[in-house]
């Protein structure tokens, strides 16, 4: 346990920052799955909508400086590339 005023005060704060950053980190994993879901189903339209709003939730969470840019942009990336592999295949079936 701190000992000094500011000690607490910074366990609180952290404690906080702890769960706002699971809260988002949490809400960014789950928009992931959500959208590898659909491609493995072979939705395309769910997938697109799926992945427009992946996108949104990894953005916001970088804004909020739960997520480092470079990342962000690293799962976009994938995202977009499970996407793309979507409709390679619905375009040759």
């Amino acid at each position: 346990m701190p000992n000094k005023k500011s000690a607490e005060r910074r366990v609180r704060i952290a404690e906080r920052n702890r769960i706002y950053n699971r809260y988002w980190t949490t809400r960014c994993k789950t928009a992931v799955k959500k959208l590898m879901e659909s491609v493995e189903s072979g939705d395309g339209e769910a997938a697109a909508k799926n992945f427009d709003m992946a996108q949104s939730v990894i953005d916001k969470a970088v804004v909020k400086g739960v997520m480092h840019r470079n990342t962000a942009t690293r799962r976009k990336q994938m995202m977009a590339r499970c996407l793309k592999s979507l409709s390679a295949e619905g375009g040759n079936a």
